[in-house]
């Protein structure tokens, strides 16, 4: 039986002595990752609906420059390997957080500045045509969103591996669960907090003036209270509860892991590749409804922006009231492989209640079936983190971390992508939106299929084995950087 099937009772070795996080610094800690969640919405939510619907700039134009923000994530594992090796004032990951968080409120109110600047071209034109202007202007938005991508992937893959630092093996599969709970609760908040910001628009006569100044406004302070959220989140934490010295295994650490060293180790298992494309297959079919979701709700439900922006609000919700009981009940019980499975497994389900919703035109349907795909969503993440957690070697827990997040990266943007590129594509092929719009939810059934005869294939014993051996010649100094 594989050894990841079964619960963690090992006995926290390392960091002996030193003070241990309890639950309510776990919690403040999981304030970060709930501004991301919150930033989430921000992009993929209120920015997606706003480009396509109000300013007719198309699917395609508004999904790719949007994911240009997660096709930068190959940098996510050079991120995690300096914050090993480069202290930054005194801090190997706090300061580099707040850097890279401190960017992102600058970068998306510019972006979104630039948004009204497309928009208006294409209205002019009445219309959206390729032209100078408007590749140059569409160029520079991909630009900006692609450096919001990079504080994005350092902030976050930096924060992961901070939580690797600060925990135990035996209180680490908590901290985790508490700290993704919170991510959900941060996308159902931004959910709200959109509603509410936003709900001078839900008259059918607001103006586009009313429309820019609002959306301005609403980019400016959410991005600004993220930013308080990431320093309340870390402050002091890593100076008072940090194990990454205590756990060093190599000596002249900064010498002898190099980027190219990690990379090797890294790559010395295939075990890597294959947990690497199941982490793509199951990331890019639960996120390729993200940039049709809301305009799925607006052009086939008729639903106004200030209620397409709590769509995401339904399925976190349901999300967040899984992963703990997931955490809790099903994972020690049917292992992680077998809840990854069911969470799979009962996404596909979902996904075609969706479409059904779809055309019974029933909004009521459509929100109920978003609560379940999220409690799926919830059981497939959980297992699916819980067996990302078994195979993530402490040695160079930057590189690992850094790579699945490229992962999960590549996969958020190739799902952006490929939501906006099939939703066109179903535009060309049939004349009713319901089947345009089915056309994507059905491929993500598909691939959650895919996913489940990739977990197959995941080995953690022979992962294990092949790590340490490659971290043992790393050692002996025998892998030259």
């Amino acid at each position: 039986m594989d050894t990841s099937d079964l619960p963690n009772t090992a006995p926290a070795a390392q960091g002996k002595g030193m003070p241990r996080i309890n639950l309510v610094t776990m919690f403040r800690l999981s304030l970060f990752q709930m501004g991301l969640g919150i930033l989430a919405v921000l992009t993929l939510g209120v920015l997606n609906r706003v480009m396509i619907d109000e300013l007719a700039i198309p699917a395609a134009i508004a999904a790719t420059t949007l994911a240009v923000s997660q096709f930068v994530a190959p940098a996510r594992v050079w991120f995690g390997q300096v914050s090993d090796a480069k202290p930054l004032w005194g801090n190997h990951r706090t300061s580099y957080i707040w850097i890279s968080a401190a960017l992102l409120t600058l970068i998306l109110s510019l972006a979104v500045r630039v948004v009204w600047q497309l928009g208006e071209i294409v209205q002019a034109a009445g219309g959206w045509v390729w032209t100078v202007e408007t590749g140059g202007w569409t160029a520079l938005l991909a630009l900006l969103l692609g450096l919001y991508g990079l504080g994005v992937g350092a902030s976050s893959t930096i924060f992961f591996t901070l939580l690797v630092d600060v925990s135990d093996e035996d209180n680490r599969g908590k901290l985790i669960g508490i700290v993704w709970s919170m991510m959900t609760v941060g996308i159902a908040v931004g959910g709200i907090s959109s509603k509410i910001l936003l709900s001078p628009l839900e008259s059918p006569n607001a103006s586009i003036e009313l429309l820019r100044s609002s959306i301005n406004g609403l980019f400016i302070l959410v991005p600004a209270i993220v930013f308080g959220l990431a320093l309340i989140a870390t402050w002091g934490i890593e100076k008072k509860y940090s194990r990454y010295s205590s756990r060093s295994m190599l000596p002249n650490r900064e010498d002898q892991i190099t980027l190219g060293n990690a990379l090797k180790i890294l790559s010395a298992t295939r075990q890597t590749g294959i947990f690497f494309t199941f982490m793509f297959v199951l990331i890019f079919s639960l996120f390729m409804q993200e940039p049709v979701l809301e305009p799925y709700g607006g052009e086939v439900f008729g639903m106004p922006i200030p209620q397409t922006s709590l769509l995401n609000t339904f399925w976190g919700v349901g999300m967040l009231m899984s992963l703990s009981a997931t955490g809790f009940f099903l994972v020690p019980r049917l292992g992680k492989r077998n809840t990854t499975k069911l969470g799979c497994l009962s996404v596909a389900v979902c996904l075609v209640s969706i479409i059904v919703a779809g055309f019974t035109a029933k909004a009521m349907l459509f929100q109920v079936t978003l609560v379940l795909f999220g409690l799926s969503t919830g059981i497939a993440t959980t297992g699916a983190l819980s067996l990302m957690l078994d195979l993530t070697a402490a040695e160079t827990a930057g590189t690992f971390v850094g790579a699945w997040s490229l992962a999960q990266a590549i996969a958020r943007g190739a799902a952006i992508v490929g939501g906006g590129v099939v939703l066109n594509l179903g535009n060309s092929l049939f004349t009713t939106p319901v089947l345009a719009y089915s056309l994507v939810f059905a491929l993500q059934a598909l691939g959650m299929i895919l996913a489940i005869s990739l977990l197959n294939w995941v080995d953690v014993n022979e992962f294990r084995k092949n790590t340490d051996s490659a971290i043992s010649t790393v050692m002996e100094g025998d892998i030259d950087g």
